[in-house]
């Protein structure tokens, strides 16, 4: 059995800190509803690249305006951290757009259209079938 890395460890504190205080304590009106959906800390713990997803429509501006919203409000960010977790050194936050979420949704729809094909097309090879008994 594999044993957690420190990293590991301080990258899930960080992931359920975060969700917490951008939830509650950044107050930027242009911030919609933020999901942080990973955290992935260096070796050396200096920098944390913090994964969001966004809930509702996930236009390319509307993206771009919710990472410099949280890049601006990193410095805060780190600082409510030093509060609450204790590190002798808080890694710098980078936030990044995860799009495995929207990636999922597409693979998604693709497989219900081919179940969906095959079903109508099985459902006109059992018609032709049929009229070929007859």
């Amino acid at each position: 059995m594999r044993e957690f890395k420190r990293t590991d460890r301080v990258a899930d504190q960080l992931q359920k800190e975060l969700a917490v205080l951008i939830q509650r304590e950044v107050k930027d009106p242009r911030l919609g509803m933020v999901t942080v959906s990973g955290v992935e800390v260096s070796r050396d713990l200096g920098y944390a690249d913090v994964y969001i997803t966004l809930l509702g429509e996930q236009t390319p501006e509307r993206i771009k305006e919710n990472l410099q919203v949280l890049k601006r409000a990193a410095g805060f960010l780190r600082s409510q951290i030093a509060k609450r977790v204790k590190l002798r050194h808080v890694p710098e936050l980078r936030f990044h757009y995860d799009e495995s979420v929207v990636r999922g949704q597409q693979l998604s729809s693709l497989i219900e259209e081919a179940v969906a094909s095959d079903r109508d097309r099985q459902g006109d090879d059992d018609e032709v079938d049929s009229e070929e008994t007859r």
